[in-house]
């Protein structure tokens, strides 16, 4: 785990102390045992496992089982209430493929973690006019038209009314949409998925058994392990479900997102705010 990573985990400890009124009296001791956790924190570990960890602690302390869960419900019912108009609007475009990809790229900036501010609507706007940074999409086409089995790895709530317009765009028969386990920062887990209608557009919805705000393959479940390794297309959303997955080999892997971070930006070969479409290890 990079070192900037350890600064952006203090910012959103501070962050959640506030918004979740943690008590005074206990600001110290949690403090002190933030630090020591990251004092602690194995080298070769990775900054999602430092997260669940940073949770953990949070969680007990503000007594909620989910930190977010006020963020993600109104995120999806906020998507939920423009889907038609957007939805209308992919299907009049001159290429519907092309402009569902957008916009589902641009909910990617639907984000609590450290840097939580955030403008939808001009990203919404911007990513149907600037060109992608990386831009394998003709090429995702092509695999998406080929494979027989998809494996779509979602990464946060609200953003998954924009991957559930993608996926009925694309309209392909077997795919397979894959949430968290539990619930951690605002991204998706079951009960979003099904609240937004994701099943209505494949009947596939399944956890992938863990609660680290990305896909960490050694600690995932033996049945979504089996899902990614007999996918013939695996698409994956967002900064969180990369930097579990950024090391993996795998040649049938595309990487959608926003970036939003210098040191996933530099693996990249990109720059911070860049919209990707890209298929893992090509240049």
């Amino acid at each position: 785990m990079d070192q900037v990573c350890y600064f952006c985990h203090a910012k959103a400890f501070e962050s959640l102390l506030e918004r979740h009124q943690i008590a005074p009296g206990k600001r110290k001791p949690l403090t002190r045992r933030f630090f020591k956790m990251v004092a602690e924190f194995p080298d070769e570990a990775t900054a999602p496992e430092l997260t669940r960890e940073v949770h953990d602690l949070l969680r007990n302390a503000a007594g909620k089982k989910d930190l977010y869960k006020t963020e993600k419900k109104t995120s999806n019912s906020g998507l939920s209430s423009i889907y038609p108009r957007l939805r209308q609007a992919v299907q009049k475009s001159k290429n519907p493929f092309d402009t569902a990809l957008r916009l589902a790229i641009g909910g990617n900036i639907i984000d609590f973690g450290p840097t939580q501010n955030f403008d939808l609507d001009d990203t919404l706007e911007r990513v149907l006019r600037t060109p992608l940074a990386i831009d394998h999409s003709a090429l995702l086409r092509e695999k998406i038209n080929a494979a027989e089995n998809i494996l779509y790895l979602g990464d946060n709530a609200g953003e998954i009314v924009l991957d559930k317009l993608f996926l009925e765009t694309v309209a392909h028969p077997n795919v397979t949409f894959v949430v968290r386990d539990r619930p951690i920062l605002n991204d998706v887990t079951m009960e979003d998925a099904l609240e937004v209608g994701i099943d209505k557009v494949t009947a596939n919805v399944i956890s992938n058994g863990d609660d680290a705000p990305s896909t960490l393959l050694h600690r995932t479940s033996p049945l979504f392990n089996k899902a990614f390794y007999s996918a013939d297309l695996i698409i994956s959303k967002g900064m969180g479900n990369l930097e579990g997955l950024i090391d993996v080999k795998r040649d049938n892997l595309f990487f959608v997102l926003i970036v939003k971070c210098a040191h996933m930006a530099g693996l990249l070969g990109a720059q911070n705010g860049d919209f990707i479409v890209k298929l893992h290890n090509k240049k």
